[in-house]
């Protein structure tokens, strides 16, 4: 066991522990369909057969079955969080009981502790990489330039770290393939809306104990994630107030049927707050001064940047964990702002949070898969940020409809001619 994962020590029965952690993947792997259909080709094809795969991603039930269906695909895994509150401390120490697999995650962390697991990983030499927020690519490019040789490629689960990847590869930075699976329809289009929308939703929820009917509530960003948020709270009779820096997108919120204003606006207006932007300092002391007593912050994005912790906390004259996932800072004048899980992702950090549905991390785990086989067995990607090749998201999607018995339409000769040909007219 590693001396950085292992809880044993603070446990008295380490059987019992497994046994929880083992029951909760049993649980995610007997709901995901497109990973069960891919293991059956991983086991016969051996894609993974010699590599070593590096990973930095949520440590839950849902990742572990994807852990383990990389290795039954032949390759040895190591990995660590890519968020100090997201880990499930069972199911990491399930995983790192397997002799192909070295977990380095654990719950409640400091920034020091999470780094050093980053680093942990990379003592392993992987040749591919699986990252969620680019923070394991970017420590390989900046730490240990000199194993970016042995690297095939990797992929890159969410906005955040695909904005990263954007910038890294502009300045020439980049020195490996990556796939911007986050950018996929398959990704986009469930786990950012249904995904991040249902899960933010329900942590939030669950961590307050209150209803969302009736609440006005301010939804910072409307991308994929944004509109998520937005559409399932409308659903629960929620009031939802766009803020947004791009016009088009604005534009869109307000024709499905959203106020639209700036933040500095809806400041005094929200009893909820949930940023999605993956940006910093979307809520900061300006918003602060003007914000309703009691309100909630909670930030869906990536990284603990968006509420501005640290203004917080020199404006507020004390603070206290009132209830387990939420700190209370007391104003001068009196009223309260609560913030969740310390900032950070509130579908995943919470006391109670389980992250997205077993269903939508199926399909995004689904794309994760086939994206590093494509790596293994096609290594032409020159070095940079690609776009996933459409043939996977469809071979994806077809899976999951087979797997639903659901069956669709195919197009004729005729309507693939009509489709292809331009001299068709009246």
């Amino acid at each position: 066991m590693n001396v950085y994962s292992t809880v044993s020590d603070s446990l008295e029965n380490v059987d019992d522990y497994l046994d929880t952690g083992r029951r909760k993947m049993e649980w995610a792997a007997a709901n995901m369909p497109i990973l069960s259909f891919l293991r059956e080709q991983f086991i016969r094809e051996k894609p993974f057969q010699g590599e070593c795969i590096g990973v930095a991603l949520h440590v839950e039930a849902k990742t572990a079955v994807l852990l383990e269906l990389l290795v039954e695909g032949g390759a040895k895994v190591a990995v660590t969080s890519c968020n100090p509150l997201s880990t499930h401390d069972d199911v990491s120490f399930v995983l790192d009981s397997n002799p192909m697999i070295s977990s380095y995650a654990k719950k409640g962390i400091t920034d020091e502790e999470y780094y050093k697991g980053i680093e942990a990983v990379i003592s392993h030499e992987p040749t591919l990489t699986l990252d969620d927020g680019g923070d394991l690519i970017f420590a390989l490019h900046k730490n240990h330039k000199e194993k970016i040789k042995n690297v095939i490629g990797g992929c890159e689960e969410t906005t955040t770290g695909v904005h990263r990847l954007k910038s890294m590869e502009i300045e020439g930075g980049l020195k490996y393939p990556v796939f911007a699976v986050n950018d996929t329809p398959m990704k986009r289009l469930f786990d950012n809306i249904h995904g991040t929308g249902e899960s933010a939703i329900l942590s939030i929820a669950i961590t307050t104990n209150f209803s969302w009917a009736g609440k006005t509530v301010v939804v910072a960003g409307y991308g994929y994630c944004g509109r998520g948020v937005a559409k399932k709270l409308s659903g629960q009779n929620a009031r939802v107030i766009i803020t947004e820096v791009d016009s088009l997108r604005a534009l869109e919120a307000y024709m499905e049927g959203y106020e639209v204003m700036p933040m500095i606006q809806a400041a005094h207006r929200g009893d909820v707050f949930i940023t999605t932007t993956g940006n910093c300092d979307i809520l900061n002391r300006n918003h602060f001064e003007l914000m309703r007593d009691g309100v909630i912050l909670a930030n869906a994005g990536h990284f603990n940047v968006e509420i501005n912790i640290k203004e917080l906390e020199k404006f507020a004259t004390s603070e206290r964990m009132v209830k387990d996932g939420i700190q209370e800072y007391q104003l001068g004048d009196g009223r309260r702002i609560n913030v969740l899980a310390s900032g950070r992702l509130v579908n995943l950090a919470t006391p109670l949070s389980l992250g997205h549905p077993i269903e939508i991390m199926d399909q995004s785990f689904g794309m994760q898969a086939v994206c590093m086989r494509e790596l293994v067995v096609n290594p032409t990607y020159a070095p940079g940020l690609h776009s996933v090749p459409i043939e996977l998201d469809t071979q994806v999607a077809e899976i999951k409809l087979r797997s639903e018995g659901i069956e669709i339409d195919y197009l004729s000769e005729t309507q693939e001619s009509y489709l292809k040909g331009w001299e068709f007219g009246t």
